[in-house]
C-alpha cells in the first residue's frame, strides 16, 4: 500500500521546545545559556556543594514560611487560651501564642512544619559562615570576586535578622526574655535610644512589637534575601568558579566536572538529601517547646534562657562586660556596659566584610585572581583568620557561661573571668601558633619538592652506608605544591616633593609584615603559571630589589 511520506507538522513538545530555545532571559537566548551550562566545568571539591546546602535551607524556610503565615496570628492582643494543653487552659495569652499552640496541637502536621521551619533556619546561617571561612581562607574574595564576597556576607547577615525576627514571634517566656534585652540595649543608645525604643515597640513593653516585626520577617528578610543570593548566582555564572591549586585553567573552562549534567545532577541530589535529613530531625528532635516555656509576662524572665546559637556572640559580648561601666556626661549616664559591647561587635562585622579591600590596599595586588591559594602558603592571612575564629568563639561560649558553671560546679564569676583573659590572650595565641605551624607545613613541602617523598624503602650502598629511596612528585603534585604568585613587600617611594607619606609608610610596614616570612618554593615554576608573575608591576605594586 502507498506510504505517505509527507512531512508532518511538529509536535505541541516541540513547538514548546523550540520556543523555549528562542526566548531570552536577561538579554540571552535561552538556548545559548543551555549550550553554554553544558560545556562549563566546575571543580569536583566538597567546599562547592556548600552554596547547595545555603539554598536548601532557603527554599525549605520559605516554603514551611508560606504554610506557616495561613494559621499565624501576629497579634499582641490578650486572649484565654482553650486548646488540648491542660497545663495552659484557661491562660491569659497572646493571641500569636495562642496561635503557635493551635499550629503545634491542633493543626495536622503543624509541629512538624513549624519544627522544620526552625531547624532549616537554625542550618542557613552555619552554612553561609562556612562558605565565608571557605571563602577567606582560600583567599577566593579576591579580584574579581571581591563582590561576590559582600553578597555571601550579605546572606548571614541577613539569615541573623530573619532568624533574630522570627525567634520573637511566637510570644513565649524565653522570647521575650530575649526582647526585654533588646529593650535595654535601645534604650542605652544616646540620645535616640528612648524615641527608638518607643518607635520598636510601639509604646511601653511589649507594645506591639509582634506587629512590627512580623513585616520584617515575612516580607523584608526574604525579599533581601533572594535579591542577595541571584545576584550571587548571577555573579559566580558570570566570573566562572576559581580553580584549586593541583589543576590548570584554561580560557574557557576549568578542569573539573561538566556543570551540566554531572554537577547539576549532584546538586539536586544533595539538595533532596539536606531537606530529608531536616525532616527527619525535625520529626525526632524537638526544638523551641514554647508550651513548656509558657507564654511571655513584662514582670518576669525566664530562667538559663538561651539565645540561639547563632546570636549566641552577641549575647556574650554583653556578659564580658565588667560591672560599673557607667560615665556622666552632661547630667546623662552612658552604659558603657552596652555601648562598648555593641562597638565592638559591629567593627568586627565590618572588618570581615571590608577585608578583602584592606589586603588589596597594603598589599597592592591589583591582578584578577583565578586560582585559590592552599591555607598554609599565605601564613598571616591564615593566622589572621583563626585569630578572629578564636575572638568570635570566645564571645560564643560566654553567651552560655552561667550553663557552664551550673553544669561544671563552678562559680559564674571565675567563667566569667576566664573567658575575659581568653577574648584578650585567644585571637594572640591563635595567630601566633597557627603562622608557626603554617611555615613548618611550607618548609616541609618545600624538602619534599627538592628530595622528593619518602618512600620507607632502605637501600645499602657500595661503601656499606644506608640510605633511605626518595621518590620523585609527579606533574600533579608539583603543581599543586608549587606558589605561582611571586608576592614580594611593596616598596618605599617618595613622592613629588621628596617625601614618604605616612599613609605609605604604613602601608609598606604591613606589606613587609604579610609577605617577609614565608618559605620560599623549590617546586619549579610551571610554564602557565608564569604569566601572573613575570608581567610588569604597575605603579601601585613597586616591589623591594
Amino acid at each position: 500500500m502507498p506510504v505517505d511520506r509527507r512531512p508532518r507538522p511538529p509536535s505541541l513538545s516541540d513547538r514548546v521546545s523550540a520556543w523555549l530555545r528562542n526566548s531570552t532571559v536577561f538579554g540571552h537566548r535561552i538556548g545559548d545559556l543551555t549550550d553554554d551550562a553544558r560545556r562549563r566545568t566546575v571543580p569536583n571539591h566538597w567546599t562547592t556543594l556548600l552554596g547547595v546546602v545555603t539554598v536548601t535551607c532557603v527554599v525549605v524556610v520559605t516554603v514551611t514560611g508560606l504554610i506557616l503565615m495561613f494559621f499565624y496570628t501576629p497579634s499582641s492582643e490578650s486572649t484565654r487560651y482553650t486548646g488540648p494543653y491542660a497545663a495552659l487552659h484557661g491562660a491569659e495569652v497572646s493571641t500569636a501564642f495562642a496561635s503557635m499552640m493551635r499550629i503545634s496541637f491542633e493543626v495536622p502536621g503543624g509541629l512538624l512544619v513549624r519544627q522544620l521551619h526552625h531547624w532549616s533556619a537554625l542550618l542557613l546561617p552555619a552554612a553561609a559562615l562556612l562558605q565565608l571561612v571557605v571563602t577567606f581562607f582560600t583567599g577566593a574574595f579576591r579580584r574579581p570576586r571581591r563582590g561576590m564576597w559582600l553578597l555571601l556576607f550579605g546572606i548571614y547577615v541577613v539569615s541573623l535578622a530573619g532568624g533574630w525576627s522570627g525567634y520573637a514571634l511566637p510570644d513565649d517566656m524565653l522570647s521575650g526574655t530575649g526582647l526585654r534585652i533588646t529593650e535595654g540595649i535601645i534604650f542605652s543608645i544616646p540620645v535616640v535610644g528612648t524615641w527608638l525604643a518607643q518607635l520598636f515597640f510601639a509604646g511601653s513593653f511589649p507594645g506591639a512589637v509582634i506587629e512590627n516585626l512580623y513585616p520584617l520577617h515575612v516580607v523584608i528578610v526574604p525579599a533581601v534575601l533572594l535579591v542577595l543570593l541571584v545576584l550571587r548566582g548571577l555573579a559566580s555564572w558570570h566570573h566562572k568558579p576559581p580553580q584549586f591549586p593541583g589543576t590548570t585553567r584554561t580560557d574557557d573552562n576549568v578542569v573539573g566536572v561538566p556543570l551540566v549534567p554531572v554537577a547539576a545532577s549532584r546538586a539536586f541530589g544533595l539538595f533532596f538529601l539536606v531537606s530529608a535529613m531536616l525532616v527527619l530531625v525535625s520529626a525526632t528532635v524537638t526544638v523551641n517547646p514554647i508550651w513548656l516555656y509558657g507564654p511571655a509576662s513584662p514582670g518576669d524572665a525566664s530562667a538559663g534562657s538561651q539565645p540561639d546559637w547563632y546570636t549566641g556572640f552577641l549575647d556574650g559580648a554583653l556578659r564580658l562586660v565588667p560591672p560599673g561601666w557607667e560615665v556622666e556626661i552632661f547630667d546623662r549616664t552612658l552604659t558603657l556596659a552596652m555601648l562598648v559591647p555593641l562597638a565592638v561587635v559591629t567593627v568586627y562585622l565590618l572588618a570581615v566584610a571590608a577585608y578583602p579591600f584592606v589586603e588589596e590596599w597594603f598589599t597592592g595586588d591589583r591582578r584578577e585572581h583565578h586560582l585559590l591559594d592552599r591555607p598554609r602558603n599565605t601564613a598571616v592571612r591564615t593566622s589572621i583568620g583563626i585569630a578572629a575564629m578564636t575572638f568570635y568563639a570566645v564571645l560564643w561560649v560566654a553567651g552560655s557561661a552561667d550553663l557552664i558553671a551550673t553544669h561544671f560546679s563552678v562559680a559564674l564569676e571565675q567563667v566569667i573571668a576566664l573567658l575575659q583573659v581568653l577574648l584578650v590572650v585567644g585571637p594572640v595565641l591563635g595567630f601566633a601558633l597557627t603562622h608557626r605551624i603554617c611555615l613548618g607545613l611550607q618548609q616541609k613541602e618545600s624538602e619534599v619538592a627538592l628530595h622528593g617523598f619518602e618512600t620507607g624503602r632502605i637501600v645499602r650502598l657500595p661503601g656499606g652506608e644506608y640510605v633511605e629511596i626518595h621518590g620523585q612528585l609527579d606533574r600533579f603534585a608539583q603543581q599543586k605544591l608549587a606558589r605561582p604568585d611571586s608576592y614580594r613587600p611593596l616598596a618605599l617611594i617618595a613622592n613629588d616633593r621628596g617625601r614618604v607619606p605616612l599613609t605609605q609608610r604604613l602601608r609598606v610596614a604591613v606589606s613587609r609584615f604579610f609577605f617577609e616570612d614565608r618559605i620560599s618554593s623549590a617546586t619549579p615554576m610551571l610554564n602557565e603559571r608564569k604569566e601572573s608573575a613575570d608581567r610588569p608591576v604597575t605603579t601601585d605594586e613597586h616591589v623591594l630589589s
